[in-house]
C-alpha cells in the first residue's frame, strides 16, 4: 500500500545518502574509486540502530551485518543525514573523524591507506590552487 501511495521506505532514502556520501567522496578523491573494501555503517538513532552493509567499488549497499567488513564506520543518525544531505566535502568528513562525530575502526593497514590516500590528494589539489599564475 505504501508504494501506491508514493512513499519511500526510510531504508532505500538511506541507501540513497549513502550513495551520495561515497560518489562526493569519490569525486573529490578519484583514487578512492577502485578500492575494493566491504565496510560496516552503523548509525545510531533514537533508540535505534541501523547497519548497513557497504561493498565498493559499486557501491552495493544492504541493510545487513557486515560479518566480513574491514572497517566498520559509527556515527549519529542525526548528523549523517545532514552530512550527506548538505554533500559534506572530504575536509568536512575528516574533521567528523578527528572531533569523534564519526568514528573509523578496523584493519590499521587500510585506515592508514584510505588517510594517506585522501592526503596526497588534498595536497595535490592545494597545490593546484598555489600556482595562479
Amino acid at each position: 500500500m505504501t508504494a501506491r501511495l508514493g512513499l519511500v521506505s526510510a531504508s532505500s532514502d538511506t541507501k540513497e545518502q549513502i550513495a551520495r556520501a561515497i560518489a562526493q567522496v569519490t569525486e573529490e578523491v578519484p583514487a578512492l574509486a577502485p578500492l575494493k573494501l566491504v565496510f560496516s555503517l552503523e548509525l545510531r538513532g533514537r533508540g535505534d540502530v541501523q547497519q548497513f552493509r557497504v561493498e565498493l567499488p559499486g557501491p552495493k549497499i544492504t541493510k545487513e551485518i557486515a560479518t566480513d567488513a574491514r572497517v566498520n564506520v559509527d556515527m549519529r543518525r542525526e548528523f549523517f543525514n545532514v552530512m550527506a544531505d548538505e554533500g559534506a566535502r572530504v575536509a568536512d568528513w575528516r574533521e567528523a573523524f578527528y572531533y569523534g562525530q564519526a568514528k573509523a575502526t578496523g584493519v590499521p593497514q587500510i585506515l592508514k591507506l584510505i588517510e594517506r590516500v585522501v592526503t596526497m590528494q588534498e595536497e595535490r589539489a592545494r597545490l593546484r590552487r598555489a600556482k595562479p599564475h
